[in-house]
């Protein structure tokens, strides 16, 4: 389930910028200019792919402490992309058309392929070596699984999906109401992500271990129970947390969630007084 909402959010942001650029090339007649689009994409998720394979190996590859040192630097790392992430989005989603748009009229007037298929390139990229992060994070201190994988790949081709209809002009998905969903599902997993990283911290001895646990609710335990292991992929529950793991947990969650509902929430028209028209000022 992580892996499956992580690559169906980066994958969706990824597939709105494609289609908004070839959706502006059609729009301006320029159909032959598609491939360049298309070049700079599949470059970005080759290199993508690379990044990801060598993070694994070099994490992979680590025994003991600088194991543990690792996997809770990677941690804090996708927390902070993450959470920076949903709010530039949250900020800049009404804005990515008319600057991609921009971004386009200037490569088309420089008379420069390769600075269209740029512009695709480093946009993809960005998703692709975030995701490529946050799929670590995911996998790094648990025994990776093939559901793992399939997870991944159906949130990409959902998004893919997503991105198609978006480029078609559907409005069979409300993409903000989407972005706001997942992205509160994601600062419940970065959140997770905080805990893991105090965790991994404290059994080096970087962090000191107060109360540990706070509580033990063996019944959600994601070893034997399935509503564990789900609450667990997901959102980093574990049922016998440390007292400064529950205080991070909770430092993290908190503000960082009012902050991004109240950022995202939608703007209400003001209602007009009984003896104000609505008709515009002449």
């Amino acid at each position: 389930m992580a892996a499956f909402l992580l690559m169906l959010r980066e994958g969706l942001e990824a597939a709105i910028i494609v289609a908004i650029l070839l959706g502006y090339l059609r729009q301006l007649d320029r159909r032959a200019d598609f491939r360049w689009v298309w070049a700079g994409t599949t470059s970005a998720v080759l290199v993508s792919l690379a990044v990801g394979v060598a993070l694994w190996n070099t994490v992979g590859g680590l025994e003991g402490a600088a194991e543990e040192i690792a996997e809770g630097m990677i941690a804090f790392a996708a927390v902070g992309l993450l959470t920076w992430m949903i709010f530039w989005m949250g900020r800049q989603a009404r804005y990515l058309k008319g600057h991609l748009h921009g971004q386009v009229d200037a490569a088309l007037a420089a008379g420069g392929a390769t600075a269209l298929a740029l512009i695709a390139f480093v946009a993809v990229l960005r998703e692709g070596v975030e995701s490529a992060l946050f799929l670590i994070s995911t996998t790094t201190g648990t025994e990776a699984s093939g559901s793992q994988l399939v997870g991944g790949f159906v949130g990409l081709a959902v998004a893919v999906g997503i991105g198609v209809l978006f480029y078609a002009g559907s409005s069979a998905v409300d993409i903000r109401a989407f972005f706001r969903l997942t992205g509160v599902l994601i600062i419940l997993f970065a959140a997770g992500l905080v805990s893991k990283g105090v965790h991994e911290f404290q059994e080096v001895g970087l962090l000191p271990t107060m109360n540990e646990p706070v509580w033990n609710l063996g019944v959600l335990d994601p070893s034997t129970s399935t509503v564990g292991k789900f609450l667990g992929s997901l959102f980093g529950w574990t049922p016998r947390p440390s007292l400064l793991m529950a205080i991070a947990y909770t430092a993290y969650l908190i503000p960082v969630l009012v902050t991004y509902l109240r950022m995202t929430a939608p703007t209400r028209r003001p209602v007009p007084a009984d003896n104000e028209s609505i008709a515009p000022r002449t």
